[in-house]
């Protein structure tokens, strides 16, 4: 990796989650903030940055949208996954105190993740773009009525006060993230622990999902994912994308593969990558 390319392309403003998943997750690298995951896509591919990471589902809020359609394309492919807990923290200036909030600034979903707090503060929620941006707005206020939903690392980049850590309702807000890269990491049959990720169309054709999955199920390939999406704003067109544990040129999955192809239009490895420590703590649990 030279020093031209030692970043990492998020979706998002400095600060923002995506920001804190990249810099835990790659310490050694630069982050590199994009206004759109199409943004930061074209910086991994054009050798802007190293990787990207990018945000595909949230325990809470569920799939990020539009990742489906992006990810075929992007001409890049998954090599890692990460999970990153999702620790709101009510930020407000040097003068702010829990007594003083009157408003409280963030994301809509984020505020969304924060009732009990906003009730208990009996504040009155405002809807920003995105949580940085929310802290970087309590910065430029400098008013102690108004405070943030942000991350820490907001707090730290933007001067705030950390009034209350982990504000957010639900313990388990957690966000899975693709890593990313122009070039695949090719993975060793026998390593331990790893997923293929995929995309696929079946054709038109009665029970073409039963019998395109079926070989999955016979071959005793454990299928961890499996969402369906609209293609090109058409109802007869849907477009699958799956996860399954195992190497492609293992032979149960290799056999699975067959059996899909055969009832299906497309089909496309977006990557082969090792599970995250998170995901294989949460199957021991």
């Amino acid at each position: 990796m030279t020093a031209e390319v030692q970043k990492i392309a998020f979706q998002g403003q400095v600060g923002a989650y995506s920001d804190l998943a990249c810099r835990t997750a790659y310490p050694s690298l630069t982050t590199l903030p994009c206004d759109t995951f199409e943004a930061a896509i074209e910086a991994a591919r054009e050798g802007t940055a190293a990787l990207a990471m990018l945000a595909i589902e949230n325990s809470l809020a569920g799939r990020v949208p539009d990742m489906h359609a992006l990810l075929p394309e992007s001409g890049l492919s998954i090599i890692g996954e990460f999970f990153l807990r999702v620790e709101h923290c009510l930020l407000g200036t040097a003068q702010a105190s829990l007594q003083t909030i009157k408003r409280v600034h963030s994301h809509e979903v984020a505020l969304g993740q924060v009732r009990s707090l906003i009730r208990e503060l009996g504040a009155v929620p405002v809807v920003e773009g995105d949580t940085a941006g929310a802290a970087e707005i309590i910065a430029r206020l400098n008013n102690p009525q108004d405070a943030a939903i942000a991350s820490s690392l907001a707090a730290e980049l933007h001067g705030l006060k950390i009034l209350r850590r982990n504000v957010e309702d639900a313990a388990h807000n957690t966000t899975r993230f693709y890593i990313m890269a122009k070039t695949p990491r090719l993975q060793p049959r026998e390593a331990p622990n790893l997923m293929t990720t995929f995309v696929f169309r079946v054709r038109n054709v009665p029970a073409a999902l039963y019998k395109a999955l079926g070989g999955f199920a016979t071959n005793g390939v454990n299928m961890t994912k499996l969402e369906s999406y609209m293609v090109d704003g058409r109802f007869t067109a849907t477009q699958f994308l799956a996860e399954v544990d195992g190497h492609p040129e293992d032979k149960a999955l290799r056999l699975a593969f067959e059996e899909l192809n055969f009832f299906s239009q497309e089909t496309k490895i977006l990557g082969v990558y090792p599970a995250a420590a998170f995901r294989l703590e949460q199957r021991q649990g």
